[in-house]
């Protein structure tokens, strides 16, 4: 399916790629919503400052850090000339889904869901959910030989609870 970008950014992001491929033929990455230790809903939810904005139909995906770096060492080692690459986990999945995992993972309730048309936020944020997100990766285990470690959010969170000792 051929990109079509929905926001402004978007569009700037798609232009810039093509430029970019016209003049070097490079390889393209093409990054999630990047989470991982320090950066994660854990904080937010344990200073009362998580959100759940509910837009229906909305999906998009996520990719935890460690999994973007074997990513690119894996495309390092077998480059290929034009190649565009999905950073992507294997779920796309609801903003929500995610914080009430978390919340589950820490023991504490989910906030409240706040409607998308209700929900104060910046533009920048507010763009975000602008366009509905399923991205699959046709390169991540097939042309390049590698599984994702959290392959989706469940395990990505749960390793960094893990490690960041929340659960003690």
């Amino acid at each position: 399916m051929a990109p079509a970008p929905a926001t402004k950014r978007g569009q700037d992001r798609l232009a810039a790629e093509q430029i970019w491929q016209e003049t070097s033929n490079a390889e393209i990455l093409r990054a999630a919503g990047i989470y991982g230790p320090h950066r994660s809903p854990f904080a937010a939810l344990a200073e009362g400052r998580a959100k759940i904005i509910e837009k229906e139909g909305h999906f998009f995906n996520r990719i935890h850090q460690s999994d973007i770096t074997r990513i690119i060492i894996a495309a390092m080692a077998q480059p290929r000339e034009g190649r565009i690459i999905n950073l992507c986990d294997t779920e796309p999945a609801p903003q929500g889904d995610v914080i009430r995992f978390a919340a589950k993972l820490m023991g504490v309730a989910a906030p409240t869901p706040i409607a998308f048309e209700d929900a104060d936020l910046t533009p920048m944020r507010r763009s975000f959910y602008v366009s509905r997100r399923r991205l699959v990766s046709k390169i991540i285990g097939h042309e390049l030989p590698i599984t994702l470690a959290y392959p989706t959010y469940r395990e990505g969170l749960t390793a960094i609870f893990e490690a960041e000792g929340r659960n003690r």
